[in-house]
């Protein structure tokens, strides 16, 4: 089956200088939530900005090919087709929402730019949408301003815009993080029903490991702008792969298994920044099985499960020390 998504050697550079994203590939299928995961400076944001085409003045992008539905897409039909059948949800609503003009106009808008719809039609599908999301007294809503919303409202609002058209693709980059922990697993929830009853792709960005295992159906890590690991949600937690990788898991505190006084686990160091010419593995500085010919090019390894990295499949702390 054609993904719905489907980014090769997917490339960002700032002014020249900065590598953002370093040939990072992915794909996503119908009804498919896929995790992309890593620490804060990776790159996950800017490869969801770089798939809609909203980077920033003096970003440049390349791709060997960014296909939507078999189709490749380029900047032109990237922007007749963002908001409508390619839609995307922010991780800051406040900052997304425009807090001169009510919810109601801004949910219009969407309808009478892709689909035509007068000023009554739009209000009362907008209103619908509200309710479909769970957000109760709908039209009064409509009538209101950003700044009068809870975060976890503001956020509802969002993912109602982003779904108005009903979109065969929803990028999500951090929807849950400025929310409190009880209204995270509410919109989460949420966004899972709503691709059950409309056949959604997800591309859902975060750094929670503890989302992605609820929710991803496959997962891509990210670190310094490269995919260094791929693989099924479950392959991935039961045999991960890539040192980094197995770094984020060491982190995560195991209930039941993790001894109350004892201390988490951490990756020391911090994402580099990298230039467009670096060349080898961008975790060696931080890896403690790194060798001299981690700065050369690194293979990619496995099929399903793939990997970036010299180390071989299914090793293990003893043989790679």
């Amino acid at each position: 089956m054609t993904p719905v998504l489907d980014v090769s050697d997917l490339r960002v550079t700032f002014g020249g200088r900065v590598a953002a994203v370093r040939g990072a590939s992915l794909q996503v299928a119908q009804g498919e939530t896929h995790c992309v995961v890593g620490e804060s400076g990776c790159g996950k944001s800017v490869t969801a900005l770089a798939i809609m085409d909203l980077l920033a003045r003096g970003a440049s992008r390349s791709a060997a090919h960014l296909r939507f539905r078999g189709e490749e897409l380029s900047a032109r039909e990237i922007a007749r087709l963002r908001g409508d059948r390619l839609a995307m949800i922010f991780q800051e609503p406040m900052t997304s929402l425009n807090p001169a003009y009510t919810i109601g106009s801004q949910m219009g808008e969407v309808l009478r730019r892709h689909r035509g719809a007068g000023r009554r039609e739009a209000l009362d599908r907008s209103a619908a949408m509200l309710a479909r999301v769970g957000i109760t007294a709908p039209e009064l809503r409509l009538a209101q301003f950003p700044h009068q919303l809870s975060g976890g409202l503001r956020q509802r609002v969002m993912i109602a815009m982003a779904l108005l058209c009903e979109p065969e693709l929803l990028i999500a980059d951090e929807p849950t993080t400025a929310l409190d922990v009880t209204v995270q697993a509410q919109i989460l929830r949420l966004l899972q029903a709503l691709q059950r009853e409309m056949g959604l792709a997800i591309l859902l960005i975060t750094h929670d490991l503890g989302v992605v295992a609820r929710v991803a159906h496959r997962v891509s890590v990210m670190y310094a702008g490269e995919v260094v690991e791929s693989a099924a949600v479950g392959d991935l937690f039961a045999a991960p792969a890539h040192p980094y990788t197995r770094g984020l898991l060491r982190c995560v505190p195991v209930p039941g298994e993790t001894p109350r006084d004892h201390p988490l686990g951490s990756i020391p160091g911090t994402v580099p920044r990298l230039g467009p010419d670096f060349v080898g593995c961008g975790f060696r500085d931080r890896c403690a099985h790194a060798i001299p010919a981690c700065a050369g090019v690194i293979p990619r390894q496995g099929d399903a499960h793939q990997f970036l990295c010299r180390l071989p499949p299914g090793w293990t702390e003893t043989r790679a020390a």
